[in-house]
């Protein structure tokens, strides 16, 4: 027989087989607009629950069909370009609340939940998850977990790792696995939950997620300071990090032609507060102003995947060690000179995102660049977008001595690469 035309016959008893689980309601065949990073699939199925999810995994995981999990789709060209892409997963219908034990400040709630309406159950007593992905009337929690997406709040909070408690997922075989559990101190079992969070889909669909809350804050603040330069902010950073100002977030935005600044988020009472910037008047000087909520989004605007006019661009996550961040800037800076713009936001932690804009080959170029100068000081380079015409740039960079392990992992989890195959490290 042909192959291509076994290759139909399969695909025609897989989704004849779904459209018995889910019904024919919630099976339809893939459009351009389901692309992922530039592969098509042919099928978009939406399960309805855990159990419809995982029996068209084992059905595709049968079939040798290639599955990409997708929540509100904010970061699917974030990776490699998937080796193959034959059934998109959605996890429009896993959208509610399960069960959010206020008492006990934490929340169970189903992967294809969006931050946003998580954020808005969790308000009605008070309470929050500190975290302050991006888009989240759009991201979803399972998506934000597999990009193990955080911002400026991580710096008071911790990061992902440290928010979710308990997680399921579904495997490529069918398997339904869960660990963790709703109190806050539970580490008995394998850490399913740390294990899933930034792997990419690439173990398992994230079906569920408990998380650790935190009480809504009383009254917030920002103030900003504009700086000489990135070293000036980058010192004023580190004094305002080694202060005894109780700060929630801190960051550093600077690009074109404008001066660097810095932002400072306080959160309490309205008496700490005023407290806390008087005292940090005394430290940022006569140039500091009160900012709004809006700075918090320089991350999304550096990160978005709308193009400015007919520029190409690309987006690049960092990590290098908080007080590297402004030689980190200034080579972001001297590599922009040939005809890129540049937009950057740091993190006090040493996290931060920068995008470029100009000619494809320009923008390839400096991103190999910077890779490289930022390797060399230990830190790492993840691009999140980059021009169509760039496919030889690979999107995590060197990993070092672990590869071998998360290869290990993926085998164990997923041995016949169903789920997002090559588009996490090392081709996984």
């Amino acid at each position: 027989m042909d192959a291509s035309v076994s290759s139909k016959a399969i695909a025609n008893t897989f989704e004849a087989d779904v459209r018995e689980i889910v019904t024919v309601k919630y099976v339809r065949t893939a459009g351009k607009s389901d692309a992922v990073a530039g592969a098509q699939p042919s099928l978009v199925v939406e399960p309805g629950s855990e159990q419809e999810l995982a029996k068209v995994l084992k059905l595709a995981n049968a079939a040798g069909l290639a599955v990409i999990p997708r929540g509100g789709g904010t970061k699917l060209e974030w990776g490699n370009r998937p080796e193959r892409a034959d059934v998109i997963l959605s996890m429009a219908r896993l959208n509610r609340v399960i069960e959010h034990a206020w008492a006990d400040l934490t929340v169970s709630v189903e992967a294809g939940c969006t931050i946003g309406k998580l954020q808005e159950t969790l308000a009605k007593h008070g309470q929050r998850l500190a975290l302050d992905a991006l888009w989240p009337e759009r991201a979803t929690v399972g998506g934000v977990l597999s990009a193990n997406d955080s911002g400026a709040l991580r710096l008071r909070f911790g990061s992902l790792r440290d928010l979710v408690i308990g997680a399921t997922l579904a495997l490529a075989d069918g398997t339904v696995a869960s660990s963790g559990g709703k109190v806050v101190k539970n580490v008995a079992g394998y850490d399913l939950p740390k294990l899933a969070t930034g792997a990419f889909g690439t173990l398992g669909v994230i079906t569920r997620a408990i998380f650790r809350l935190h009480p809504l804050p009383k009254e917030t603040r920002t103030i900003s300071c504009v700086t000489e330069d990135v070293r000036d902010a980058q010192r004023l950073v580190l004094a305002i990090q080694n202060s005894k100002l109780a700060h929630s977030a801190l960051q550093i935005c600077c690009g074109g032609e404008a001066k660097p600044r810095v932002d400072v988020l306080f959160e309490g009472t309205e008496a700490g507060l005023a407290a806390q910037v008087e005292q940090a008047k005394s430290m940022m000087g006569s140039t500091i102003t009160d900012a709004g909520k809006d700075v918090w989004s320089a991350r999304e605007e550096v990160c978005s995947a709308e193009k400015t006019g007919n520029a190409e661009f690309a987006v690049a996550k960092f990590a290098t060690l908080p007080a590297q961040m402004a030689e980190t800037m200034e080579t972001i800076a001297r590599l922009s000179v040939a005809g890129l713009r540049r937009n950057i936001v740091a993190q006090a932690t040493g996290v931060g995102c920068a995008r470029f804009e100009g000619e494809a080959s320009a923008i390839d170029s400096a991103l190999r660049e910077l890779r490289a100068e930022i390797e060399r000081g230990g830190g790492s380079l993840v691009i999140a977008h980059r021009p169509a015409g760039i496919t030889t740039l690979d999107a995590w960079g060197n990993v070092g001595d672990a590869l071998p392990l998360m290869s290990a992992v993926k085998q164990e989890f997923d041995p016949r690469r169903t789920l997002n195959p090559g588009r996490f490290v090392g081709g996984i």
